[in-house]
């Protein structure tokens, strides 16, 4: 038995590429079996059902998406006023609650089992806000952030994978599959959690460079949004939009491969997001050098234009036959996982640093958040009954080149504003 007390000396005196290591691949590890309760059911195809008039599959969808953001208006004000302390023993409750939620939709009749997404989805919107809270405020933020925030790109194709193996090589159902795919993951999530329980706080040297990360009081929450508002609703509305993007191309991506021409391929699910991850590291994970918070908030404002960039360019090349549709699913991958990634803690990270706000980056990720998947739901509804005729590549084409478009003009904006804030301060 590893000595608890042991491992966090050791780690405390650790070199910073030695705790980048452990405390990198541990809450990697740990996000990733946290997607092995969220997304394995989307590797099914629930073909020729129908609820209301609308595919199960969209139903499922929606209703797990629903449940994910009504946690994370919730995880407003729990994860941005939890003690430190609390995480672990929160972070379980939610992992069993999502468990059994899956052991009840195998278990429910069709319909009535979609009912059980929306209880899946809403513990598992605030696991992302815990994990990330045993490593904000450290200076070495950016490269474990980086690391985590890989979950993104590669996790949900491993999952599906998982899945999509258990359906097609061990004929297990659609309805089991969930389950049994979570069940495979909880003896590495448990090791993790334990892991990340025992990292040491930050040091005085992270909290004299990052400022203290302390949990924050309803009246302080609104006080932070009200200083910083304009620029807030400029970086929150970024995000509802790449989360948009991101969701269909998650959630639909059997379907989108399907008709890019690689049915049945279920390794493409993985293989295709693996320079996405690799590119998204580097690019995320080379922020930590940037010592300087103002200079390193301007680098996250160009990285996400760029991003944004990639991600209609590459659609453009691809609608003209330039590249080749593995080359746009990865390249427009790039461009959008970058800025996603970006705003999953580093930006916000940074905006609280560079204006010496004491609090914790969990408040403001989770109002981007709950506005984020709100705006997901949204859009599934309109494409199931606005246009429900077009197929899912033509409907994610469209929004790749209205994403884009709508990112690099919010974030100009956002930088404008910001800057403008840096100024009045030295003035």
């Amino acid at each position: 038995m590893i000595n608890a007390e042991s491992f966090t000396r050791r780690m405390a005196a650790a070199p910073p590429l030695v705790f980048i290591v452990v405390a990198g691949l541990f809450s990697f590890l740990a996000y990733c079996c946290i997607y092995a309760f969220r997304k394995p059911f989307t590797a099914g195809a629930y073909q020729g059902l129908e609820l209301w008039g609308i595919q199960f599959k969209i139903v499922l969808v929606t209703a797990q998406v629903a449940g994910y953001a009504l946690s994370k208006f919730i995880g407003i004000r729990i994860i941005s006023g939890m003690a430190p302390n609390q995480r672990t023993k929160y972070l379980l409750g939610l992992v069993g609650v999502a468990g059994l939620s899956l052991f009840g939709f195998a278990v429910t009749p069709f319909p009535w089992n979609a009912a059980w997404m929306f209880v899946n989805g809403m513990p598992l919107g605030m696991a992302w806000g815990l994990i990330f809270s045993y490593l904000e405020g450290r200076r070495v933020t950016e490269a474990l952030a980086a690391i985590l925030c890989v979950n993104f790109i590669i996790s949900s194709g491993f999952v599906k994978t998982t899945g999509k193996w258990l359906l097609d090589a061990q004929g297990v159902s659609e309805w089991w599959m969930p389950f049994v795919v979570a069940l495979l993951f909880l003896p590495a999530l448990l090791v993790c959690i334990w892991v990340l329980k025992h990292l040491p706080s930050p040091s005085e040297a992270d909290k004299a460079h990052r400022t203290p990360r302390n949990k924050m009081s309803a009246a302080e929450c609104r006080a932070l949004f009200w200083r910083y508002a304009p620029g807030l609703v400029l970086l929150v509305a970024t995000y509802l939009v790449l989360t948009i993007v991101r969701d269909v191309r998650d959630n639909f991506a059997v379907e989108i491969w399907d008709e890019l021409g690689f049915k049945g391929q279920a390794s493409i699910l993985t293989t295709a997001e693996i320079p996405i991850a690799i590119c998204s590291l580097l690019a995320v994970g080379a922020m930590m050098f940037v010592k300087d918070n103002f200079r390193a908030l301007w680098l996250n404002h160009a990285l996400a234009i760029l991003g944004a960039v990639l991600l209609f360019g590459g659609t453009y090349l691809f609608q003209i036959g330039f590249i080749s549709p593995v080359f746009w699913m990865i390249s427009s991958g790039f461009g959008l996982f970058l800025p996603y990634i970006l705003f999953n803690g580093v930006l916000f990270d940074r905006l609280m640093a560079s204006f010496r706000e004491r609090g914790n980056v969990g408040f403001l990720m989770y109002v981007a958040d709950s506005i984020g998947y709100l705006g997901s739901v949204a859009v599934l509804l309109w494409r199931n009954f606005g246009a429900g005729a077009m197929s899912w590549l033509d409907f994610y084409i469209k929004l790749c080149y209205l994403g884009a478009a709508l990112c690099v003009g919010l974030m100009f904006l956002s930088w404008f504003y910001f800057f403008k804030k840096q100024q009045s301060l030295l003035s």
